[in-house]
C-alpha cells in the first residue's frame, strides 16, 4: 500500500468525478439537509430507493454512527457514494473516535470497492455542531493514520473561510499518535483516475 495523497478544494463535492463521495448521512439514509440533501438531490431517486433497500435488509435500525455503507451514485459523476453518520457534538471525550470512525471505515469501504479516488466532505461540522477547526484537525489526522489503497482523497470545503481554514491546519501535517506538527510531508503522486460509471455494491465496514 502506498501514502495516500490528501488535497484540499473548496466547492461542491456532488459534482466531483472521483471513484467515491462521501455523504455525511443520518442514521436512517433517508436524505436530509446539507450536504446529505444536496447528494440525494443530484443523484437522483436511484440512491433514496438503495438506501431504502438497506434499511429493509440489512440495516432495519439504521447506520450506527461510525459506520459506512456504500451505494450507486445516480446520476452523479461518481461512480458510488458512501454514506456514514457522524456524531451530533456533545462534548465527549469518545465522540472523537467515532468522528475519525467516519473517514476509515468510508475508506475500508472505498478499498472494498476497489475505489483509487475519494471525495469527503467536513463530517459533523454542519447542523451536527462539531466546532469546523476541530473537525478539520481530526480529519486529517484520521486520513493520515488510515490504512488504505486508495491513492487520493480529497476534502471538500464548502466556503472560502473553512477552505483557508483547513490550508493553514494541513500546514501543521497530522502525524500517527494524534499529534499535530509543522513540515513538509512526502507522498506518492495521486491517481488521475475518474470513474463514470454507475454501480450498486450495498457494503457495511465497521473498524475499530
Amino acid at each position: 500500500m502506498g501514502a495516500m495523497r490528501v488535497t484540499l478544494q473548496q466547492g461542491d463535492i456532488t459534482t466531483l468525478a472521483v471513484d467515491a463521495i462521501v455523504n455525511a448521512a443520518n442514521s436512517g439514509l433517508g436524505g436530509g439537509g446539507g450536504v446529505d440533501g444536496a447528494i440525494h438531490r443530484a443523484g437522483g431517486p436511484a440512491i433514496a430507493a438503495a438506501c431504502w433497500e438497506l434499511r429493509r435488509t440489512t440495516l432495519p435500525r439504521g447506520l450506527p454512527t461510525g459506520e459506512a455503507v456504500a451505494t450507486t451514485a445516480g446520476d452523479l459523476p461518481a461512480r458510488w457514494v458512501i454514506h456514514t453518520v457522524g456524531p451530533i457534538h456533545s462534548g465527549d471525550p469518545a465522540q472523537v473516535g467515532q468522528l475519525r470512525a467516519c473517514y476509515s471505515n468510508s475508506l475500508a469501504v472505498a478499498d472494498s470497492l476497489g475505489a483509487r479516488s475519494i471525495a469527503f466532505p467536513l463530517i459533523s461540522a454542519g447542523a451536527y455542531g462539531w466546532p469546523v477547526a476541530d473537525a478539520i484537525r481530526q480529519a486529517l489526522i484520521a486520513l493520515a493514520e488510515s490504512v488504505t489503497d486508495v491513492e487520493q482523497a480529497t476534502l471538500v470545503l464548502f466556503d472560502a473561510r473553512t477552505a483557508h481554514l483547513a490550508a493553514d491546519l494541513q500546514r501543521a501535517e497530522p502525524q500517527g499518535d494524534g499529534s499535530l506538527m509543522s513540515h513538509a510531508g512526502h507522498r506518492h503522486a495521486a491517481s488521475d483516475l475518474a470513474v463514470n460509471r454507475k454501480g450498486t455494491v450495498p457494503f457495511r465496514a465497521s473498524r475499530p
